[in-house]
């Protein structure tokens, strides 16, 4: 029997065979229940209460809600941006780790969005666990990824304060539904809601001690430092294992040629057997410095970019070859022959390549003289994308600054 105050509500999902489920009538649980239903503790970066500008006038610092995935190619896009508006205003963010119920379809969750009955608090703590009560009041809400545009809709609605989302929305899901869309894809150029910009990262050129001017690298003059980021197999990009052998020996040959000395970073998604590889390469002089993802994990790739004089990316990951280029760095990509990109990529990427920051090579042809020739064309971004990003967010966005 089910006690007065609750109603039983059939979730009718043949296919998963579902049992019935209990939900309270009442807007939110319990308070033994909602303990339950806590996510991990929330990671809140403060700010001072006021702080003051150069012309003396106390500011009240900006307090945001940062929506994060488990990926870090999408939770990045959303820290570039957060740090473009600390440019301009003090932050005080809480960051709110967004993981759906694997039982929840993401056709449901873009049907409710629309429905009358679509009530935020419910949605939160039946799709993500996140209890309504737990959330701060803020100003702003920035979220990247899939994964958090119903829960970035339902805290912009709870709250009722502006939102900004980084990348491609669900299809049927109205750009109306945010303030703000940051896009890295020409198709969107003509949206009044979108704002298309080098994918955002929170990367500081200036902090790392970057030149404004990077020397032109080439057959003439050879870098003394590059830094090898290593992705794996994402998407349609799949390596074969003579790819991972061409890659290593085309280090081994231009260190050989050049006196070139490496730093390596792998990510996620890097094969463990090539990991131990570059781990054996790092005994002799020809990988200085190795930071294994397994053990370092994330947001170590700033190290290599303070260091190195050019950097080669596996092409599988467009975030890293991104930050590479906001660092004002010259960016080769490199690629296996089995991949493909979508129609938005290729075109996001011919953008980084029309304008001199980066070249493309497959990792069949590459050799010290190939590598020379591709280094001789880039012209590394000579701005700060941050201060660009922040003047383009305080223009669309007035109402917070």
């Amino acid at each position: 029997m089910v006690a007065r105050g609750y109603f039983c509500h059939v979730l009718l999902l043949k296919r998963l065979h579902l049992p019935p489920f209990v939900l309270r009538r009442k807007p939110f649980a319990t308070r033994s229940e909602n303990e339950a239903l806590k996510r991990g503790p929330q990671v809140r970066y403060e700010a001072s209460a006021k702080a003051t500008r150069q012309d003396g006038i106390q500011v009240t610092p900006l307090k945001i809600i940062f929506l994060a995935d488990t990926r870090p190619g999408h939770y990045h896009l959303a820290q570039g941006v957060i740090a473009a508006l600390q440019r301009l205003r003090p932050v005080e963010v809480t960051r709110i780790e967004v993981k759906r119920k694997w039982i929840v379809p993401t056709r449901w969750l873009r049907a409710r969005i629309n429905a009358q009955s679509f009530y935020p608090p419910r949605m939160l703590r039946m799709a993500y666990r996140i209890d309504a009560e737990t959330i701060p009041k803020a100003d702003l809400v920035v979220s990247a990824g899939g994964e958090t545009h119903m829960p970035n809709l339902c805290v912009t609605r709870l709250l009722g304060v502006p939102n900004i989302f980084c990348g491609s929305l669900l299809r049927g899901l109205d750009a109306d539904n945010f303030s703000l869309i940051i896009s890295s894809y020409d198709r969107d150029v003509t949206s009044e809601r979108h704002l298309v910009t080098l994918k955002p990262s929170s990367i500081d050129p200036d902090t790392l001690g970057r030149p404004e001017v990077v020397p032109r690298y080439g057959p003439d003059k050879h870098p003394a430092v590059v830094g090898l980021l290593i992705g794996g197999n994402a998407g349609t990009f799949r390596y074969k294992r003579k790819d991972w052998d061409r890659l290593l020996a085309f280090i081994a040959a231009v260190s050989k040629a050049w006196g070139t000395r490496w730093l390596v970073s792998t990510s996620r998604r890097t094969p463990d057997a090539v990991a131990d590889r570059i781990a054996a390469l790092a005994k002799d002089e020809t990988v200085a410095k190795f930071i294994d993802f397994r053990t370092a994990g994330p947001g170590t790739l700033p190290e290599i970019f303070a260091k190195a004089d050019a950097i080669v990316c596996t092409e599988d990951s467009s975030t890293m070859i991104s930050e590479a280029v906001s660092a004002r760095l010259p960016v080769v990509g490199v690629a296996p022959k089995s991949h493909s990109f979508t129609a938005d990529e290729r075109e996001y990427r011919d953008f980084l390549m029309r304008n001199d920051w980066c070249r493309a090579v497959p990792i069949a042809q590459l050799s010290p003289e190939t590598f020379a020739q591709a280094l001789s064309e880039i012209a590394p971004i000579r701005e700060n994308p941050l201060d660009a990003l922040a003047a383009k967010l305080k223009e669309r966005l007035p109402e917070l600054f």
